[in-house]
């Protein structure tokens, strides 16, 4: 699981890795295909993601539509939950531990690419892992960058662009993404929920 800086260079005029390439291509038709099932075929759903990922534990979901690079790269831990439009551009590995909750439109990119223009034109580009702990829960719209790591029982804010470490317990937003402050035993007894059900 552990790939820091993989250099990718699959882009452009020729310098692009073809096995890169061949897997690129096979993880999109994948995604395509699981795009276009029934969106309450979830056996249909369940096999392809299954095939798809590298690891896939008990009860994962992600709702279409739904893409990424190239799929054997991601582990997803028990009842992992994506919903609409997130991206995994994965090629340095993203993990999921268990009860992870992902909000619409939330891209996790593992790709840097050079900070000189001409290294850029070349293709060199560089991946660094995703690790993301058990209990998280990442709002709509945020973007988690190569090399992050987010710690068990953490919430990222909607619209946080995230990169480095980020602590357990605590609830961090912003951009770039800081903590806020830390959960507590209050949140428990504050959130609304009708009486009687939790």
């Amino acid at each position: 699981m552990e790939r820091p800086n993989i250099p990718l260079n699959c882009f452009f005029k020729g310098s692009y890795n073809p096995a890169y390439y061949h897997d690129i291509r096979q993880a999109k038709d994948k995604c395509w295909q699981y795009n276009n099932l029934h969106p309450n075929d979830d056996a249909g759903h369940d096999k392809i993601l299954r095939e798809l990922f590298g690891k896939v534990s008990k009860e994962a979901t992600v709702v279409a539509p739904f893409w990424c690079d190239y799929g054997y790269h991601i582990e997803a831990g028990d009842y992992f939950y994506a919903n609409h439009n997130v991206i995994m551009q994965d090629g340095g590995g993203i993990k999921f531990g268990d009860y992870v909750f992902i909000a619409p439109n939330v891209l996790l990119t593992t790709a840097e690419h050079a900070l000189d223009p001409q290294m850029r034109i070349d293709g060199v580009e560089i991946a660094k892992p995703i690790t993301i702990g058990n209990n998280v829960w990442i709002g709509s719209g945020a973007v988690i960058l190569a090399g992050t790591t987010i710690g068990d029982n953490t919430v990222i804010g909607a619209g946080s662009v995230v990169k480095g470490n980020i602590p357990s317990g605590v609830v961090a937003a912003g951009v770039p993404c800081r903590v806020i402050r830390e959960i507590t035993e209050a949140d428990r007894h504050t959130y609304p929920y009708y009486e009687g059900t939790y």
